[in-house]
């Protein structure tokens, strides 16, 4: 069985463990960044299953790191699931309209989590 590749970009280290926690015993394959400014190349190198994006963070907020993505054809297929602390009808019509796949407030529920991630990746 293929092991999935999910990227998770936030700025915050406890976030990061926090998704990786959730999701290696899962049985993903977890990279993190907190790297906004790389986060598109990185993307590219590693060629994930699935991006998990903060909203909030320095250098290039989630919003234009996904409209990177979405704008670059070599990943614009990957879906992105946006990760906030922002639960506003407003911004998740933005991310909507920016391509996002998702939408997830903080904190972020596991049950939750892996039910969105199970319905963006390819059934095997």
């Amino acid at each position: 069985m293929r092991k999935f590749k999910i990227m998770v970009m936030d700025d915050d280290a406890l976030s990061l463990e926090l998704m990786e926690a959730m999701l290696v015993p899962n049985g993903y394959e977890v990279i993190t960044t907190s790297d906004s400014l790389n986060a598109v190349d990185l993307s590219i190198v590693k060629n994930p299953d699935l991006i998990l994006l903060d909203i909030m963070m320095p250098g290039l907020d989630g919003y234009s790191i996904l409209s990177k993505i979405k704008g670059n054809k070599t990943i614009s297929n990957i879906p992105v699931v946006m990760l906030t602390a922002l639960g506003f009808e407003l911004n998740k019509e933005l991310a909507h309209n920016l391509g996002a796949a998702g939408y997830l407030t903080k904190p972020i529920n596991s049950d939750e989590l892996l039910k969105t991630i199970l319905g963006l990746l390819p059934a095997e």
